[in-house]
Formats: structure tokens, C-alpha cells, sequence
């Protein structure tokens, strides 16, 4: 007999209050690597009602306006008059960063480290920022080799954000929440079961006023310009069955850090997996690549990624775990949840091989440090909103399958 489950996910549009607070910090590193690939960054970052407060650790010789920054980055998110309840223009910012702690940074520190290319003596010199965990993980649910229900969710924050922006729904506040709920038999997504839009939006539209009808024009507004474009090209489709549900309180005009402070790195599921994999619990947002919490977890997708998209199983997980100062890997795992088509061990012995998991070969690798400068220094602030992988809008290092073959060959 099949099994039936449902599944869910949330995503968050670029306007919460906790994204605005990984994308500042995020703008903070893009624009400290770029005057200085050897800076080191732990940004973090509160909004209030009114309020930025900036702090953390840093130490790099790059020069840079704090305060400049977090204005540029609130008002391209589209906090820009006060009828959204916070404004680039108007807010008060505070900058309290200490530097990095000499204790960390000798467990890091390391002459070569800025050299182009390291010999492999000279990575096993460069340790782990920190002590931890990462997981990274890829299934065959969608063409990015992502999770469907994360996958839709971020689809559809995305888009509510490209029609606020672009004026087809001119009276959306930047805040909301996507949230899909998907049905499952024998492992495999067979239906859409609910879809949830929350958005923040204009007391009025129009001559439209009052709760209901004003929520009632916003619902069929999202219903044609966000969900129908969305699920265009996606196999499984919503049905009359189909449970649509938006602004499901009556309304959502006070938003934004106005109406819920926010702070870096409270949205690690939303940046992940959407909870279908697990996590190590260390957020990615303002941390420059020596911290393994961001370096190794994209390691860790780049990893699963390749072994799915090699056919190798259909769905991967892999996990890596860390001593601050030394290098190497505490711990390397492969899991194929009975998917896989070859022994594990065989599998893990190959990726072994074929993957440097230090800190130092992973932002090699990955060319990390180097990034922002390549981009019009900006790269790390592109992914703190939206997801961090099957991002196929962007061209990221960590989600390319330059593995495959390899694998493959390595398994025959």
C-alpha cells in the first residue's frame, strides 16, 4: 500500500525583517573581500521600528561606510518612504564591531593563505574557523536537484517580489511569506495540498476598501500574477483541491521591522532545505569563508548535488564536521536513504578522493574569497535572500556539476 504524506516549507521575500538582516550583513562581506580578499567577517545585525544596529567582529584593512552600506541595501530591499513603516532615508544606524578574536585567528592564520594556489602541504596548514557540523544535501524532485516544497516556496516569494518592483501589484510592501505544502506517495510529490501567500500591502487599493475586499482583490492579484506564472512549468500543478490561503489574519499593512525585529541568521531553514534535510545549526549570512558553518555547507551540496545528478542515487545527504585549527574533516558522511545504486562506502571512499574538504580546498576551490571582486562586488548578498542552493538564476560555484563524470568513472 503507498504511503501518503504531506510536506511544507516556508520561504520569506527579501522585505522580512530577518532577510534584511542577512543581506546588510552579506553587503558588509561582498564589500570587505573585495577592497581586502583577507578580511575576516562575522557580521551581524539587528532592525527595530526605526532602528539598524550593526555589530560583530572584523578586522580588514578595507575602509568602509557601515552606515552607507545598510541604507543602500534597505532601500533597494524598497524600505524608501515611511508608508511601509521603515525607511532607508529615515532610520537611525548603529555600528558596534569589535575585532576578531587573536584566539580564533591563530587557528586560522597561515602566511600561503592568500597565495592563488596552495600546495596541499600548505592546505593542511589552514584550519577550520570553528568547531561544527554542516550537512548539504540533493534529490531528483526538480531540474536544480532540489526539495519541491523549499523549491515552490522561494519561487513564489521571488515573485511576489518581482511584481511589487516591477509595478504590476504597485501596492505590495516589501515583507511577506510563501509557505507550500506538498502531498507525497511512496516518496515521490504527487499534488500541491496548500499554498499560502502572506504579504504586506497598502491600507487601500485603489478605491478598495475595508479587510475583506481589499484581501479578497489581493488574493485573486496573487491567485494570476504570482501562482499561475510560477507553477507554469512545474509538473505537479495546484488543483480545484487545492487549498489557497492569503493573509490569512484579515490583513498585513504593519510589516517590516516595524512590525517584528530582525536578526542575521534566523532564517537557516528558509536558507537550506526548508527542513527536508537536516541541518548543523550555523547560519551562513556575514561570515567570510574561513568560517566552515558557510565554506563546508556549500562543500556539502556541491558534494550530494553531484553524486544525484551522476545518477548515483536519488537523494543524497552528506555531512561534515570540523575542530577550529585543524583542517581536515573530524567526520565525512554519505547517506542515500536506500536510494543509492552503489555501496556507500564505495560511494564515500570515491568522494573522499575526488573532493578536497579542507577549508583552505574548498575556498580554492570555490574561489571564495575572490567573488565579490569578480561581480561587481556583489555575490554573497545575491543568495542571502532567496536560498543559498538550486539558485539557477545565479551561476554559483557550489551548485556546478563538475563532478559528475568523475564519479562516474571512479564507480564503473
Amino acid at each position: 500500500m503507498a504511503r501518503r504524506y504531506l510536506f511544507t516549507s516556508e520561504s520569506v521575500t527579501e522585505g522580512h525583517p530577518d532577510k534584511i538582516c542577512d543581506q546588510i550583513s552579506d553587503t558588509i562581506l561582498d564589500t570587505l573581500l573585495a577592497a581586502d580578499p583577507a578580511s575576516r567577517v562575522a557580521a551581524e545585525v539587528v532592525v527595530n521600528t526605526g532602528l539598524v544596529l550593526i555589530t560583530g567582529e572584523i578586522t580588514s584593512k578595507a575602509q568602509v561606510n557601515y552606515i552607507d552600506l545598510a541604507r543602500q541595501k534597505i532601500a533597494e530591499i524598497g524600505y524608501l518612504g515611511e508608508d511601509s513603516g521603515f525607511s532607508a532615508h529615515s532610520c537611525s544606524v548603529l555600528v558596534a564591531l569589535d575585532a576578531q578574536s587573536p584566539d580564533i585567528a591563530q587557528g586560522v592564520d597561515s602566511a600561503q593563505e592568500q597565495r592563488e594556489a596552495l600546495s596541499d602541504e600548505e592546505l593542511d596548514k589552514i584550519g577550520a574557523g570553528d568547531q561544527g557540523l554542516m550537512f548539504g544535501f540533493a534529490c531528483n524532485e526538480t531540474p536544480e536537484l532540489m526539495p519541491m516544497p523549499i523549491s515552490l516556496a522561494h519561487r513564489l516569494s521571488l515573485r511576489m517580489a518581482t511584481v511589487r518592483k516591477d509595478g504590476t501589484l504597485p501596492y505590495l510592501r516589501p515583507d511577506g511569506k510563501s509557505q507550500v505544502t506538498v502531498a507525497y506517495e511512496d516518496g515521490k510529490p504527487v499534488s500541491i495540498d496548500t499554498i499560502l501567500l502572506s504579504t504586506q500591502h497598502a491600507p487601500t487599493i485603489g478605491d478598495i476598501t475595508g479587510d475583506g475586499p481589499v484581501r479578497d482583490k489581493i488574493q485573486a492579484d496573487l491567485w494570476e500574477q504570482v501562482v499561475l506564472l510560477v507553477f507554469a512549468d512545474i509538473a505537479v500543478k495546484p488543483s480545484d483541491a487545492t487549498k489557497f490561503l492569503v493573509n490569512p489574519t484579515g490583513k498585513f499593512v504593519v510589516g517590516g521591522p516595524q512590525g517584528d525585529a530582525g536578526l542575521t541568521g534566523r532564517k537557516i531553514i528558509v536558507d537550506t532545505y526548508g527542513g527536508y534535510s537536516r541541518h548543523g545549526g550555523g547560519a551562513f549570512s556575514g561570515k567570510d569563508p574561513t568560517k566552515v558553518d558557510r565554506s563546508a555547507a556549500y562543500a556539502c551540496r556541491h558534494v550530494a548535488k553531484n553524486i544525484v545528478a551522476a545518477g548515483l542515487a536519488d537523494k543524497c545527504e552528506v555531512q561534515l564536521s570540523y575542530a577550529i585549527g585543524v583542517a581536515r574533516p573530524v567526520s565525512f558522511m554519505v547517506e542515500t536513504f536506500g536510494t543509492g545504486k552503489v555501496d556507500e562506502d564505495q560511494l564515500t571512499d570515491a568522494v573522499s578522493k575526488l573532493f578536497d574538504l579542507r577549508p583552505a580546498g574548498i575556498i580554492q576551490a570555490f574561489n571564495l574569497r575572490g567573488l565579490p571582486g569578480e561581480r561587481g562586488g556583489r555575490f554573497y548578498q545575491d543568495v542571502a535572500a532567496y536560498g543559498h542552493f538550486g539558485r539557477n538564476d545565479l551561476d554559483l560555484p557550489w551548485e556546478k556539476l563538475d563532478k559528475v563524470d568523475a564519479l562516474k568513472a571512479a564507480l564503473a
